[in-house]
Order: structure tokens, then C-alpha cells, then sequence
């Protein structure tokens, strides 16, 4: 007989998950009293930070992480970064203490009522164990939910008291498969599909870096000589943006998402959603004379999907069973996507443009790119091309608040992998706010991170919003006053504001060498370019 404690460690130990990101509260210390020394503790200072974190992490090292936050309090705060994760497709294990099993009944202070419920619809599973003897078996399920085909979070519920009750021992360890391989007789049809069309055209989504597909990814667009584009608000890079067959992102309303792609008779779209539209732009989900064909790991975005027929499977195994069948094209010369204009160097207050191409220039070195800066990034994604594997990080879900604490979860995933690369963030001033403490954690942690903060003191996507769904005087949409350097400071963050682009150059370099994290406040325009 041993503890519930004990055996949940070593189960915990056994399935390679030893990092625990939390904010503890009095119905978590039973589970937290003398941590073991072989697991990493990492602190966040609120609930929505500490998922972010554990999100970035979990996603860095493509494995599972531990998320502890306080009852029915703290899951509520924690819930639009689980609804992030959700969509991230992360598997995390979201625990939150339950108030004592004796006193459940009265709904005492601090219970989590109806605990199953509340982080639904954006857990895979929600359980709450019936018994102390159930809660390892209950992580052994957490864990092989979250990592099967579709990944995501999961959440238990668990009495603070259970935690020291003697039970029987038992082995709950087993694996668990983490890929789905395509049905043969339709990926046969799919094959056939391809080899007729006369001109198709590439949509690839997040599931294609998630599957560890990137060589497959080229071989197959290269196979095809098909220009490729990445799925609106995509959350990785999925193939090199500097590639001659890269077209770019592309637009997220239904009618100019369906006039780029005029002229083509097949679309694939592998490894994400069709589409993430939004705002209402109204016109054909699919142009005139074009079908689609679409693969995804997960029944729940094939079903919703608004035209084409699917094929449930993982993007690496899909690549690799249907390069066999897929004839060989005759050249055919693709549109190449126009190179990079550059932007006046001398124009004050700075251009997003300019400031991206400084950054750009200076970026000598592989880095890992957070991006949650809602109002720049058309011009990102075509200025600051990333063109490695696993090194473009953004929310899947529009949810603010993600990308500063979890570059934090993303860097130290560099550290304890040993890579080590540097993480750079670009935030607007207002996402910054969202998550804010997320920098105490970056200090406290002393992983190497540079934000760059484009300030123009107001929600600059929103104002473009605005100009779209003609709704002029809106309030609410300006920010003055807010110091971000005395904020950094604060949490102890080498902070710096910088007023020219070549203050911005040595700032950058500088934030390179220095091994903490850095806050760099770049002062732009309040003129930015039509959202569409």
C-alpha cells in the first residue's frame, strides 16, 4: 500500500511528464506538499499565464505538461488561454484542486461546482474521480487522451484529500498511439483526384508542423509543382515562406479567400481547418469550376468543414502513403510570389514595415517567432519570412494574452532540450497588457527572450475593423498613458524604448547577448494599411 500521491509521481515520472506549471492555492497544497526533487515547478502569477506557458512549453517539447490551478476561481481565470490551447491542439494536463470529499455535499466555500462542466467545451475530456483509488488511473487516461489524434488538453478535478489515502498498488503504465494512417481505398480516390486535376493549388495548416512533416510537405508541393499557401490565421509554419512555390497567407473572409484562388480546379488543403473565416466577407466558399479535397487528423474539423470531401489522417503518414500514386506533373511555371518591397527608412514615427525589415536584417541567428501583434501581420508574414521547421508560434483561437507567457514556455523547452535557440515576440501594446505578469515568470525563469512591442498607443487592428465594418467613432480603441518600460522594469526585464531605427538595431543586437529576457518598445504610426 502506498500513497495516491506516490503512485501518481511515479506514473507521472515513468510517462516522461515531470514539469508542473501552476498558481497554487490551499486546495492544491496537498498535491504540491514536498515536491518531489526530480520535477520542475514552474510559477505563473495568474491563471491565464500559467496555461500559456505550460501551452508553449508542451508544444516546444511535443509531450504533455502538467497545469495546476486553483478550483472553479482559477479555471475560470484560466479559461481563455485553455480555449487558445484548445484550438493550438496541445495537450496539456489541466489539474485543479476540489474542495474535501466530506464537505462536497454543502457546496463549502471555494468548491468547484459541477467541476466537469466548466472548462467544457475546450477539454477533451473533463473527469472528476470517484474515488482516491480512481486518480491515477484517471491521469493514465488524461494522458493517453491528450495525445491521441486529435492532441488537446484535458482537465481533472481532485479532492484535496485524497492525495495521502493509502490504496492498493497497481501498474497503470501503457503507450498509446499518437498518429492515424490513411484509409488506403480512399486515399487511392484522392490519388486519382490529383493526377487529373490540371492546375491545383496547396493549402497547408498547422497539423503539417505538429506531424513533423516539413520535408514531406516540400516534396509533395515540389511533386505537384503546385503553388502553396498557408490557411488563414494559421498557428505554425507548415513550409518555408521563402520558397519559390510559397504564395503567402491567405485572406480569411469567404469571398476574397475564393478569389485567390480563381483559376484553380483543385484545392488541397492538408493539416487544417476549411477555413478559419473571418470577418463576413461575403461570395463563393469555393471558386467557379474548383473542388476540394481535405485532409486533417481531426473528425470534428472535417465534419464542419463548409465544401470538399475528407480523409481522416495524420499529415506525415498522408504524405507518405500517397507519394507512390501521384504521377509525375510536366513543368509548368507557377506564380511566384513578389519579393519583399522595402519601406522608406527616413519616415517618422516609424512604419511596422521598416521596423520589421531592421529586425530582419539583424535576425543572424536561428530564433523561435511569437507573433501577437494582430495589426502587422499581413506585413510579417511578408517581410519576416520564416523558412526553418518548428520555429513560428502564434494562437490558433484570436484570443490575446497567449504570446507573451508563452514565448516564456517556448524558451524554456529551447533550454531543456538543449537547443537553445533564442525566442523573439512581436506584441502590440495592447496584447501586451493582457498577460503582463507573464514577464515575472520570464525573469524568475531567466530563459532568453526579446519582446518587441510595437506601440502605437491604440488597438490598431480594432480601428481597422472599424474602417471594414464602417462603425466610425467607436470608444474605447486608445491606450495612452501606459509606461511599457517602467512596466518591464518592474517585473525586473531589461527594458529600453527606442525612438529611431538605428537606436532599434543596437537595441536588438544588444537583447542577443543578453542571456534574460528584454522588452523593446518601438514607438510606430498610427497610419496602418486596410485590413483587406
Amino acid at each position: 500500500m502506498r500513497t495516491v500521491k506516490e503512485i501518481t509521481f511515479d506514473l507521472l515520472r515513468r510517462l516522461d511528464v515531470t514539469v508542473i506549471v501552476g498558481n497554487p492555492g490551499s486546495t492544491e497544497e496537498t498535491f504540491l506538499q514536498d515536491f518531489p526533487e526530480d520535477f520542475d515547478y514552474v510559477l505563473g502569477l495568474q491563471e491565464a499565464s500559467v496555461v500559456a506557458i505550460a501551452d508553449g512549453l508542451a508544444q516546444s517539447l511535443r509531450r504533455p505538461v502538467v497545469v495546476n490551478v486553483h478550483t472553479s476561481a482559477g479555471l475560470g481565470n484560466a479559461m481563455g488561454a485553455l480555449m487558445t490551447a484548445f484550438q493550438n491542439k496541445t495537450p496539456l494536463l489541466i489539474t485543479a484542486g476540489q474542495q474535501t470529499r466530506e464537505m462536497l455535499l454543502s457546496e463549502p466555500f471555494l468548491t468547484n461546482i459541477d467541476a466537469t462542466t466548466l472548462p467544457r467545451p475546450y477539454v477533451k475530456w473533463a473527469y472528476e474521480p470517484a474515488r482516491p483509488e480512481d486518480v491515477p488511473g484517471a491521469f493514465m487516461r488524461a494522458y493517453a487522451t491528450a495525445m491521441q489524434p486529435p492532441q488537446g488538453p484535458v482537465f481533472l478535478s481532485l479532492p484535496l484529500d485524497d492525495w495521502q489515502k493509502s490504496i492498493p498498488e497497481i501498474d497503470l503504465f501503457r503507450t498509446v498511439s499518437t498518429r492515424q494512417a490513411p484509409d488506403p481505398v480512399r486515399l487511392l480516390a484522392f490519388s486519382d483526384l490529383i493526377n487529373k486535376s490540371r492546375n491545383p493549388v496547396i493549402v497547408f495548416g498547422g497539423e503539417v508542423a505538429r506531424s513533423r512533416a516539413w520535408e514531406e510537405s516540400i516534396r509533395f508541393a515540389e511533386r505537384l509543382g503546385a503553388p502553396v499557401w498557408t490557411g488563414p490565421f494559421s498557428e505554425r509554419n507548415a513550409f518555408p515562406e521563402d520558397h519559390p512555390l510559397f504564395q503567402g497567407a491567405l485572406p480569411s473572409g469567404i469571398g476574397s479567400l475564393s478569389k485567390k484562388l480563381e483559376g484553380h480546379d483543385l484545392i488541397l488543403v492538408i493539416g487544417g481547418p476549411v477555413f478559419r473565416y473571418y470577418p463576413w466577407i461575403p461570395g463563393r466558399y469555393l471558386p467557379e469550376g474548383a473542388s476540394l479535397l481535405h485532409v486533417t487528423d481531426d473528425p470534428n474539423i472535417a465534419s464542419k468543414s463548409v465544401a470538399g470531401d475528407s480523409l481522416l489522417s495524420d499529415a506525415k503518414l498522408f504524405f507518405s502513403a500517397i507519394q507512390d500514386h501521384l504521377q509525375t506533373r510536366p513543368g509548368s511555371p507557377s506564380p511566384r510570389r513578389k519579393p519583399v518591397e522595402h519601406e522608406d527608412p527616413s519616415s517618422h514615427p516609424l512604419r511596422p514595415h521598416a521596423v520589421l525589415e531592421v529586425l530582419k536584417d539583424v535576425t543572424d541567428r536561428e530564433i523561435i517567432l511569437v507573433d501577437e501583434c494582430p495589426s502587422i501581420v499581413p506585413l510579417r508574414q511578408d517581410v519576416f519570412r520564416m523558412n526553418t521547421p518548428d520555429t513560428f508560434y502564434t494562437s490558433a483561437s484570436g484570443c490575446l494574452g497567449w504570446g507573451l507567457p508563452a514565448s516564456v514556455g517556448l524558451a524554456l523547452g529551447e533550454r531543456i532540450s538543449g537547443r537553445n535557440r533564442p525566442v523573439v515576440a512581436f506584441m502590440g501594446d495592447g496584447s501586451f497588457q493582457y498577460s503582463v505578469q507573464g514577464l515575472y515568470s520570464a525573469v524568475r525563469q531567466k530563459v532568453h527572450i526579446i519582446y518587441v512591442v510595437f506601440q502605437n498607443h491604440e488597438y490598431g487592428i480594432l480601428k481597422q475593423f472599424a474602417i471594414l465594418e464602417k462603425t466610425p467613432n467607436l470608444p474605447g480603441l486608445d491606450l495612452p498613458g501606459i509606461d511599457i518600460v517602467a512596466l518591464g522594469k518592474g517585473y525586473g526585464a531589461r527594458s529600453v524604448l527606442v525612438d529611431s531605427l538605428e537606436d532599434l538595431r543596437k537595441a536588438y543586437q544588444s537583447a542577443f547577448d543578453h542571456p534574460g529576457p528584454s522588452v523593446i518598445v518601438v514607438p510606430i504610426t498610427k497610419r496602418l494599411k486596410p485590413l483587406l
